[in-house]
């Protein structure tokens, strides 16, 4: 296969380069480097630019014959999103829109998009499966809810068939530490915790301790970078024996709470982590944890680092890296 990756030198992205160089595929990466690192590319080529670009579009197009493509440039963080709106819906609705229409002018039919768990909002139930109402409280979770519906129009208009992967909590780092998370500014849990760990941070705060959860504060689903990626593997592989579109959530099937998430990061790294107590965070449920058994049953998607001290081993690793 030829793959064109859009996003490659990002946290996620760039994990899947890895993946299919490893898996012999032919790949290509994309990216404009705002959130991203050329030295994350670790193979095939690179072409530096921007989904604005529609001219670039085309003349990546016109040099090479892809049998699928893979997006992960879209912004992530939900409390910018809320304040800057405008750069969201532009980057991740508008921008997408200018590569799915390259994808048609160029007979492209094989779409991978990276969904998030935001799209459901608060959850009505947990875990957290396919059929769960779409009701998401944000823009960023809007605007990856927009990109699914556009993706169904195009397949009933145009023959673009795509698979949604809608993830949870991404964590962890290459169990080779040839690459892993490196987020400006961070945002997510485990990194920033290791980072308490590692002194680059004076300590973690803990955003609420009276949650209906077993030791208080919010259970989160943390699914390992390289089961995430093995899943857009299978669903590529898929698409390519099935033509269908489809959408699955992807989770470990387990919550792990802040709390026990610093200790397994005390265990791993033998420091004992500061930690500060602060109040809720507006939109924080309790419990989001998905259902991804359909993926399991579907894609024979099966997670190999299930264990959060595994996860948390990897991400040690390439934080004493960095």
């Amino acid at each position: 296969m030829k793959i064109l990756v859009v996003g490659g030198a990002g946290y996620i992205g760039s994990h899947m380069v890895v993946l299919l160089l490893d898996e012999g595929v032919d790949v290509t990466t994309l990216d404009n480097l705002t959130g991203g690192y050329r030295d994350a590319v670790l193979g095939g080529g690179f072409i530096e630019g921007d989904l604005t670009d529609i001219d670039l579009l085309d003349s990546v197009f016109n040099q090479n014959n892809f049998d699928a493509v893979m997006h992960f440039a879209s912004f992530i963080e939900v409390g910018e999103s809320i304040h800057s709106p405008a750069k969201y819906y532009r980057n991740n609705v508008t921008n997408t829109q200018n590569l799915l229409d390259a994808m048609v002018k160029h007979d492209v039919k094989h779409f991978i998009f990276s969904s998030t768990a935001a799209i459901f909002g608060e959850p009505q139930y947990v875990p957290i499966d396919e059929k769960h109402a779409m009701q998401p409280i944000n823009p960023y979770g809007r605007t990856k809810l927009m990109v699914e519906q556009m993706l169904g129009d195009y397949d009933r208009a145009y023959g673009l068939k795509s698979v949604s992967l809608r993830y949870f909590n991404a964590a962890g780092a290459d169990p080779e530490t040839r690459i892993g998370e490196r987020h400006v500014p961070e945002t997510h849990l485990i990194p920033l915790v290791l980072q308490a760990a590692s002194g680059r941070r004076e300590s973690i705060s803990i955003y609420g301790e009276d949650y209906d959860t077993p030791d208080g504060t919010c259970i989160r689903d943390y699914i390992h970078i390289c089961d995430l990626c093995d899943a857009h593997l299978l669903a590529i592989k898929a698409l390519k024996s099935k033509n269908e579109s489809a959408a699955y959530n992807l989770g470990n099937g387990n919550g792990f709470s802040v709390k026990e998430v610093i200790d397994t990061a005390t265990k791993v790294s033998g420091v004992e982590i500061p930690v500060q107590i602060g109040e809720r965070r507006e939109g924080d449920p309790a419990r989001l944890v998905a259902d991804a058994s359909l993926a399991q049953r579907e894609l024979s998607w099966h997670p190999q680092f299930r264990n959060l001290e595994s996860i948390i081993q990897h991400a040690w690793l390439w934080e004493q890296k960095l």
